[in-house]
């Protein structure tokens, strides 16, 4: 959803409400706060008095939104307001439509299958407030630095995506690396390596690529990169750059890389506290695991910065995401969901598609989602192929889906079936995931 689609939806529901529609400096307010302004920018920006806004306007205007919405609103959670309004009412178009002043909101219903990252646009993406107002905060500091960690299919990459459609709706620059996407032989040495990585960003950026004054062979890798980076990227942009890393674990298996690359980038965000050239650089890593091999946890972005760690679904936003799917249930069907998929993001959304199409009743894909005549088949089939080449991590697994207890499982194992979303920690030990893993893998593992 854009800023004129939730304009024109608030400015409906105000009319509905009150008999009128937004006033220019309601507007402002609103425009300002979906940008992650300050009332202090936007009196800047606007000529009014900060106190005015946020103490006379403001409070009234969130007072009449909540009563508008039907919820509790407030500015750092107004957008996600207007979602979960929009979705609730998802074929009622607002009463006071003003057709020469914003654009028509379709809002036509269309089941979208769970494959990937949540598109922007997407009905059936789930905020986690207040996950994304804190990350949309933090992009906007000057050399600040984002730290995305959960396991595989948790909502990584969709919340990576909408940090940089904030940033892109103020102006800034951006540009996003997945390390999976990179050629093997990138990661044949760290020169190679990051003469890559600066060459995809100003190609990104479209600047001119050249290492001939940046790169001397005398200087070493880091300092070149460091150096082409703040003489031929930051000092060519006009605004601040976001670089959002995706998949960073790749790179944690080349110690020879990683251990320069994390420790340069973690030398670029110290640097933003005292260089002003490099304030203009907002970093955002996305990673699986903590299984760091031989890196230094101490020279490395991996112990500084705004960490956000993705959780499971709450029942309340399982019971969301059925109404967005148009299925009407009940907490006892959301409870017997929960019991056989936790809160797992992508296990819970493939279910209410498959729901939602009428491919399968509630019952029948229960009983049948831990086989393999059920809708997990695919799914449940790449982990098994993983273990036939593992042997000694399926011996691992097989301890902990057997157990009637937490098991206590040897740190680098448990990494990594923390990180392929097999299991939750319960203090040091691990237990299954949820019932599903647990179910299939007891019958299916052969050790």
């Amino acid at each position: 959803m854009n800023w004129e689609e939730g304009l024109e939806i608030l400015d409906g529901v105000v009319f509905n409400k009150i008999n009128r529609h937004l006033k220019d400096v309601e507007i402002i307010i609103l425009q300002g706060s979906w940008q992650g302004l300050s009332y202090d920018e936007i009196a800047t920006n606007e000529g009014y008095a900060a106190k005015y806004l946020r103490q006379d306007v403001g409070f009234k205007l969130w007072k009449l939104l909540s009563e508008a919405l039907g919820e509790e609103v407030s500015k750092t959670n107004f957008r996600a307001a207007i979602e979960r309004y929009n979705f609730r009412n998802i074929n009622i178009l607002p009463a006071a439509v003003h057709h020469d002043s914003y654009s028509t909101i379709k809002n036509e219903f269309t089941l979208e299958y769970p494959e990937g990252l949540v598109p922007l646009n997407s009905a059936f993406y789930i905020q986690r407030t207040p996950i994304e107002e804190r990350c949309y905060e933090t992009i906007l500091h000057a050399g600040s630095l984002i730290r995305i960690k959960a396991p595989k299919q948790m909502g990584k990459t969709s919340l990576l995506d909408r940090i940089i459609a904030h940033s892109n709706q103020r102006g800034y620059h951006t540009v996003r690396l997945n390390l999976l996407q990179a050629d093997t032989k990138v990661f044949s040495n760290l020169d190679k390596f990051l003469r890559c990585f600066c060459a995809y960003v100003s190609h990104k950026l479209k600047l001119t690529t050249s290492f001939n004054e940046s790169w001397d062979e005398y200087r070493g890798s880091i300092i070149n990169c460091t150096t082409y980076f703040e003489d031929n990227i930051l000092y060519q942009i006009n605004n601040n750059l976001v670089l959002a890393l995706d998949e960073v674990d790749r790179v944690f298996q080349y110690p020879d890389i990683s251990q320069g690359f994390f420790a340069m980038l973690r030398s670029w965000h110290e640097e933003a506290k005292t260089v002003e050239i490099w304030e203009k650089l907002r970093l955002a890593v996305v990673h699986s695991t903590e299984n760091y091999g031989s890196l230094d946890i101490n020279q490395s972005p991996f112990n500084v910065g705004l960490v956000v760690e993705l959780t499971e679904f709450a029942p309340e936003q399982i019971e969301d995401l059925a109404q967005r799917h148009k299925l009407d249930y009940n907490p006892t069907q959301v409870q017997q969901l929960m019991s056989m998929f936790g809160g797992h993001p992508y296990l819970i959304r493939l279910a209410l598609y498959h729901l939602a199409v009428g491919d399968i009743r509630l019952e029948n894909l229960l009983k049948t989602a831990p086989t393999n005549a059920g809708i997990y088949e695919e799914h449940l089939r790449r982990f098994l192929h993983i273990f036939q080449v593992n042997p000694t991590l399926a011996k691992v697994f097989m301890q902990v889906v057997t157990a009637t207890e937490p098991v206590d499982i040897e740190t680098i194992q448990a990494y990594q079936l923390y990180s392929m979303g097999l299991v939750k920690r319960v203090g040091d030990k691990l237990v299954p995931r949820c019932q599903l893993y647990q179910q299939y893998f007891r019958e299916h593992l052969k050790i």
